[in-house]
């Protein structure tokens, strides 16, 4: 291969939209040039949300060939990888923990190509470029004293790959996904379990239904302004009363929404005079959907659950997509179809002064992952639990006595 210019891009408007594209799998929305783009031109990526752009680009012959979505973090809001009991203990040996670098999607832990490679280029070429930007990104943390390098919720392949890299360090951590089984109708997964499950999500639909409820959903062609506007107060109302920061906005809404139409999708509840009284939000790649932000002004019960979850599975199934990842946390979804899954993220530190303690810690902190996936798997409700698994490729059960 060609000798390999490295570069540091803080914006994403100082890269081609086409080659950055070009680099993504699966179009993921959350990686695609738009959405990034649209994150920092309605400043929801800024210093004062503590996500700084950086972003480590690799040329050849001026040719972008790889990547990396990168920032400056200054706290570890909206990581949903929790490293305060880190940052404490450099802390009190008078080390700086922060700034640090963190390669994930701001406010989103969602699974996805970390290390970004051109895939017109030959296996062999993209393990060798991975391996140059793994080492830029240790150079960079060298030349700007950051305290390492985080690389949060990697896809299933690359996570195999940093695996194996031996100065990185792997947590686990644990979600609730859908899978499609090749369901034809939201009955035919229904059938897949066990009568009781299957009785308690008819009745949460039903109550929505006797309710008067009907749902609206909308992609980036159908829906107005005046329908994101509605979505905006909803999700503001939410993270103003639980999460504490809402960092998104209207205009970003508008902006993903008319540059990624096609993966967006706007789910839309109006009461029975014809008021917009709740809202979800979802994205979708070729094979993922993904739930994000919900919020509602008035409390109808199981509301929550409609337009979460059951209309993302009705819209999984005719669109013929094949994972549904709704989030994080919530052991409410596996009453719901939804089965526990594995993630990972790989970390780098420039200094560690507490290897054996984070090692501890690593270890600790898998085995109860673990163990809470495996407590998980007793609950969930399809009727052939094995076969479920093994057919996705899961968390398998321990073997009982």
């Amino acid at each position: 291969m060609s000798e390999t210019l490295i570069k540091i891009h803080n914006s994403m408007q100082s890269f081609d939209k086409n080659e950055w594209n070009s680099l993504l799998h699966d179009q993921n929305p959350f990686l695609r040039y738009e959405f990034l783009n649209a994150l920092e031109q309605h400043h929801c990526v800024s210093q004062k949300f503590g996500w700084i752009p950086r972003h480590l680009a690799l040329y050849q012959n001026e040719k972008l060939v790889a990547a990396v979505p990168l920032y400056e973090k200054h706290n570890n809001y909206g990581e949903f990888v929790f490293d305060q009991a880190w940052s404490e203990a450099w802390q009190s040996i008078g080390l700086n923990y922060y700034p640090k670098l963190v390669s994930g999607i701001p406010y989103s832990p969602v699974l996805g190509q970390r290390l970004l490679t051109l895939s017109t280029l030959s296996s062999e070429d993209q393990i060798q470029l991975k391996s140059q930007l793994m080492e830029a990104l240790k150079i960079v943390c060298d030349q700007f004293k950051m305290s390492g390098v985080h690389l949060l919720f990697s896809e299933a392949d690359q996570q195999s790959w940093l695996s194996k890299q031996p100065d990185l360090l792997h947590r686990q951590d644990c979600q609730f996904h859908w899978f499609n089984q090749d369901y034809e109708t939201f009955d035919d997964f229904l059938a897949t379990l066990t009568a009781k499950k299957r009785k308690n999500i008819k009745q949460e639909r039903k109550s929505v239904q006797q309710s008067g409820i009907t749902f609206r959903l909308l992609n980036g062609h159908t829906a107005q302004g005046a329908d994101w506007g509605q979505f905006d107060i909803f999700y503001q109302k939410t993270f103003n009363e639980k999460w504490g920061t809402p960092t998104l906005n209207r205009g970003f809404f508008e902006a993903v929404a008319k540059d990624l139409p096609e993966q967006v999708l706007l789910v839309l509840a109006d009461d029975p005079n014809g008021q917009c009284i709740a809202g979800s939000l979802m994205f979708q790649s070729n094979t993922h959907l993904y739930g994000r932000h919900w919020g509602a002004t008035e409390n109808v019960k199981n509301l929550h659950f409609e337009a979460c979850f059951y209309q993302g599975i009705e819209h999984a199934i005719k669109q013929g997509i094949k994972v549904f990842e709704p989030g994080a946390g919530g052991e409410h979804k596996i009453a719901r179809g939804f089965v526990p899954v594995a993630l990972h993220s790989s970390h780098w530190l420039r200094e560690n002064p507490f290897s054996e303690g984070i090692d501890r810690f690593i270890g600790e902190e898998k085995r109860g992952v673990e163990d809470y996936m495996h407590e998980s798997l007793a609950h969930v409700p399809y009727k052939d639990k094995h076969q479920f698994y093994k057919n996705n490729r899961l968390f398998q059960p321990k073997k009982t006595n």
